[in-house]
């Protein structure tokens, strides 16, 4: 889709409301706990992380159906990213691995290889898109870049948190990260242009920890703090380059505990999704730059987690109250 086009298609939509309607005939039982799902681009493959197994679904118009079970972690798999251009996807797990799993003649998926330099439990990843680097948060406080020459390789780490790395987000440039993790910090790294290192430009000391953090576009990131019914909005000073928070969102919350469900923003539909507390809030962006809380999905209970298709048409959750994926699609009022 052309800007043009997107810019047309985003502005017909600010007078309509946002609501993702539940599709009950979709609803499936999974009893394990469930911190980590994806949807592939094509909305025909999603993945669930059912403790340290991969359950691999076909998936059409929101109907599920199980067609394989990985078992290659040792513990509980916390974050499922796939790629866009070719069928792979990515895992992090407790376990401290890193797994990357391509789609085979058979039509099964394979571990294709295993990424071990992480010390602790794998938090968080992100894939640039042209799919030739992955970025890893931990528990062991560290940021890892991995390069793609034929197999991926460790190229550089980011030691400059002091706790636990919660969540990543690559702008749209794919030359900056922003990470947050319990240590009360928010770090903006740049990639240089001259040597391709990924350096640490501002460090941002906020007074609550976070477990989500999002970059809207190139020079705009949401963040939520824990436990605070509001999601700040940061924005590059153009002046001294450096991040400033320049509003809040009122939202829904509730007590976290959690730093799965990372957020997203779906560009196409000007949405965020934000998982706080007991609720999934769907943000509009509209064309003044404000932003507007259109729906909050109550779930009751904070052990909720999923993801948004990478179109905006599927939300896909599990929660432990109804022991369900559940499958909402997107409809305008």
């Amino acid at each position: 889709m052309n800007q043009k086009k997107l810019q047309i298609n985003q502005s017909s939509r600010q007078s309509n409301i946002i609501k993702y309607q539940l599709i009950p005939e979709c609803t499936i039982s999974q009893r394990e706990l469930c911190l980590a799902i994806a949807i592939d681009k094509d909305c025909s493959k999603l993945v669930a992380g059912c403790k340290s197994l991969i359950k691999v679904f076909e998936f059409n118009q929101g109907m599920i159906k199980q067609i394989q079970t990985l078992n290659q972690h040792k513990d509980f798999v916390k974050t499922l990213n796939f790629m866009q251009k070719s069928k792979q996807f990515i895992s992090g797990s407790f376990d401290k691995s890193i797994i990357i799993w391509k789609y085979n003649q058979n039509s099964q998926w394979s571990c294709q290889q295993i990424l071990n330099e992480h010390n602790d439990s794998i938090y968080c990843l992100v894939i640039n898109t042209n799919e030739d680097l992955i970025i890893s948060g931990s528990r062991d406080n560290t940021i890892k870049f991995w390069i793609n020459k034929n197999q991926w390789f460790h190229q550089q780490t980011i030691k400059d948190h002091c706790q636990s790395v919660y969540t990543l987000s690559l702008n749209q440039q794919q030359n900056r990260v922003v990470s947050c993790g319990y240590d009360q910090y928010i770090l903006i790294i740049e990639q240089s242009e001259q040597n391709k290192e990924w350096k640490l430009i501002q460090k941002i000391t906020i007074e609550q920890f976070g477990y989500r953090v999002c970059f809207i576009d190139n020079n705009m990131f949401a963040f939520s703090q824990n436990n605070q019914e509001q999601i700040s909005i940061f924005e590059m000073n153009n002046n001294n380059k450096q991040f400033i928070k320049t509003k809040d969102i009122p939202i829904k919350s509730g007590l976290h505990f959690y730093s799965s469900f990372p957020q997203q923003y779906i560009n196409s539909k000007c949405i965020l999704v934000s998982k706080n507390g007991e609720y999934v809030n769907l943000i509009r962006k509209i064309q003044n730059g404000e932003f507007l809380t259109e729906q909050s999905i109550h779930f009751g209970i904070s052990s909720l987690f999923g993801t948004m298709s990478n179109d905006g048409e599927y939300l896909v959750t599990w929660d432990k109250k109804s022991m369900q994926i559940q499958i909402r699609r997107y409809q305008e009022q």
